[in-house]
């Protein structure tokens, strides 16, 4: 995408974030109302969810990435949510997006970033899109969101030891 342009969400983008949740035809609708709750919860100060989106040439949301320090920890933050509506993959949103988190953490000298997904059949392009931006997978955990779908653990160091 040519013109894609990254910038902050704003409480209008809500509706079009659903659009792309839906679309993706990946997520379960009771996952679709979590993400959507994380944004609802957003403004409220403090919060430790931040979101970036990624905007085409007309200024239309094609994706969004949002992500926050994992409590307890010492610089350790996860990738809540990254998803690009379907007409846009493969076209480079998605990637841009998970470069800018990676950039705006390794300006915070975040350590780590810990990503989580599924191993269903439909989460293996997320996979792959995942290790070939050097993440690595570290944990699974059998049967963890059913009895077939493991919950598939990927992280990246941000910085040294």
């Amino acid at each position: 995408m040519s013109g894609l342009r990254l910038g902050a969400l704003q409480r209008n983008h809500r509706g079009r974030l659903r659009e792309i949740l839906d679309a993706t035809a990946v997520f379960k609708p009771e996952e679709v109302d979590v993400a959507l709750e994380l944004f609802d919860e957003s403004p409220r100060t403090p919060s430790d969810y931040e979101f970036i989106g990624a905007f085409a040439d007309d200024g239309e949301l094609v994706g969004y990435a949002s992500f926050g320090p994992t409590p307890g920890t010492d610089r350790t933050y996860d990738l809540y949510w990254i998803a690009t509506h379907p007409d846009a993959q493969g076209r480079g949103a998605g990637s841009r997006l998970l470069a800018e988190v990676e950039q705006r953490l390794s300006n915070r000298n975040a350590r780590l970033l810990v990503v989580e997904t599924s191993s269903r059949e439909a989460y293996a392009p997320t996979r792959r899109f995942y290790q070939t931006r050097g993440y690595a997978e570290v944990a699974r955990v059998r049967g963890f969101y059913a009895p077939d779908d493991d919950r598939v653990i990927y992280t990246k160091r941000l910085t040294g030891p």
